[in-house]
């Protein structure tokens, strides 16, 4: 009985201790603090975005990892935005983020990107501003990174008057091999003769060359080609100045010097000409209509291009004059945004066509491309 009455005694002193909790505390589990270790930095604290690098490399960021107590991948995010927007009732919230991906510890961007984040975040396209940017670091919650403070130019897109011109249906041409590209016809220029069109004179093929200064005496020579080839007519001097000759044995056509020329070729008369010209802008949209007006347009050698950049007004017109007179000279068709000859003693004078103009008053960068004879085009890009 004794016994028995241990064991029940014991038996509901267990039992009590269940009842009152008779146990130990538990551990409390707390979260371990992330942070970055180091700062965030950039390859520069100001970005002046230009057309030049709008492909290019312009900014690169780098951060130290941040450590979560899980091993695991962490997700990082950059986060842009204007100062007076990281401060008040919802700072950050109108940030722009760019996620860049899991355990990468840098972004680098483009201009053009970065010009495209940098408006997106406040600043006007051609304007300058501040920008901060932090990194977000994520796993099972956030941390971020100190700011880093920028001076952000961002890019305009420059207007471009008329759009560039559809290719025109392909007029047949010449080709100028010579020495001043080798002798290869494939790469050589080329002079072509409209069929249709505005041009009185059918038949008649006319084009651009330009011809670098060089001591060799071979230097100026060149001839006309009717393929990209030496295996079809070739034609050469007619032993006249300015005649011709389908004879493949003759001599070659001789340029006068250096330069830039527009070459004409009838190849039913047999007749050639070679006239040295230089390019400007003429009318009131610039400097005038007076004598002394035109303002003198740049040759580039490596584009091929004519180009100056000046301050244009609305208000006027303009037209493309060659040797600042009124011999050679582009007008405007308006139907096709084309310039075509207005005066030309080749093709002879044509009526219609309309003098040039800009939209707004403004620096334009324009450029005369005479490059391709069957597209002649010019672009007005406002600065």
């Amino acid at each position: 009985m004794i016994i028995m009455k241990k064991l029940i005694n014991l038996t509901l002193i267990a039992m009590a201790c269940l009842a009152v909790a008779c146990h130990k505390d538990a551990t409390l589990t707390k979260l371990q603090p992330v942070a970055f270790t180091g700062p965030l930095t950039s390859s520069t604290t100001s970005v002046d975005v230009t057309a030049a690098d709008t492909g290019s490399n312009v900014i690169t960021f780098n951060w130290p990892a941040v450590v979560y107590p899980y091993k695991a991948h962490v997700t990082y995010t950059l986060q842009v935005d204007l100062p007076t927007d990281t401060v008040g009732a919802a700072p950050w919230g109108n940030a722009q983020s760019v996620t860049v991906g899991s355990d990468v510890l840098t972004q680098t961007f483009k201009g053009g990107a970065f010009s495209a984040l940098a408006i997106k975040a406040g600043i006007a396209a051609g304007d300058t501003g501040k920008l901060v940017v932090r990194v977000q670091a994520y796993q099972d919650r956030n941390a971020y990174s100190k700011v880093v403070t920028l001076t952000v130019i961002t890019y305009k897109s420059a207007l471009v008057i008329p759009p560039p011109p559809a290719a025109l249906t392909s007029f047949p041409v010449l080709y100028l091999p010579g020495f001043y590209q080798g002798w290869n016809p494939p790469t050589a220029g080329t002079v072509a003769a409209p069929t249709a069109g505005v041009y009185p004179n059918q038949g008649v093929y006319e084009g651009y060359i330009y011809v670098p200064t060089s001591t060799d005496p071979s230097a100026y020579h060149f001839k006309f080609t009717s393929a990209p080839d030496w295996n079809h007519i070739n034609y050469g001097s007619g032993g006249k100045a300015d005649s011709l000759t389908t004879d493949g044995l003759a001599g070659d056509l001789v340029l006068p010097a250096a330069g830039y020329y527009e070459l004409s070729a009838n190849t039913t008369t047999l007749a050639w000409t070679a006239t040295p010209v230089s390019w400007s802008i003429f009318g009131d949209a610039a400097l005038g209509w007076n004598a002394g007006d035109d303002v003198p347009l740049v040759y580039n050698p490596t584009t091929g291009l004519w180009s100056v950049t000046l301050p244009m007004k609305a208000a006027g017109s303009f037209k493309f004059r060659a040797n600042d007179a009124w011999i050679i000279d582009f007008g405007l068709n308006t139907t096709t945004n084309r310039i075509e000859y207005a005066d030309n003693p080749i093709f002879g004078s044509v009526t219609g066509l309309n003098n040039m103009t800009v939209p707004s008053d403004g620096t334009y960068t324009m450029i005369l491309d005479l490059r391709n004879p069957n597209n002649y085009y010019y672009y007005a890009i406002k600065n």
